[in-house]
């Protein structure tokens, strides 16, 4: 879906106050990005590096570095778990995690630890988005 010109598939999990998103698979894994949101405040990522695989991350905390024009930026996961797939493209191309930030442009995947506990700090989707940034109460 499409709200105020941004994209925000329906089936991704937003932490909406760090702007990353994750899509939860069925073995238990989820792919972790930056929203279309948190790429256009960001930028030029000119080097982007997720944190290696086998290191345990918590929610809202630092999964991956980005360095932008004038700054070093630390990339906040929106689940906790153990990192078990980087993105090997980010290393040559990291201008991917803002051209293509729901399809190329992913930054690790994670196999979730504990998902009900970070679920309640998750918007899914554009609706919840749009209604979280706006303050809006659901109907």
């Amino acid at each position: 879906m499409n709200i105020c010109g941004f994209e925000f598939p329906d089936e991704l999990w937003i932490l909406v106050e760090h702007q990353v998103w994750a899509r939860l698979h069925e073995d238990g894994a989820a792919t972790v990005g930056i929203t279309s949101v948190g790429a256009r405040e960001a930028g030029e990522i000119y080097m982007c590096r997720p944190k290696p695989v086998g290191t345990r991350v918590e929610r809202g905390r630092s999964v991956a570095v980005v360095e932008l024009a004038k700054s070093i930026v630390s990339v906040k996961s929106p689940v906790g778990g153990e990192v078990v797939e980087v993105n090997p493209r980010l290393a040559q191309e990291p201008e991917l995690a803002y051209k293509d930030v729901y399809g190329d442009g992913w930054l690790v995947r994670l196999r979730v630890s504990d998902f009900e506990a970070d679920r309640p700090h998750l918007r899914r989707g554009a609706v919840e988005h749009y209604l979280w940034l706006n303050k809006v109460e659901r109907p």
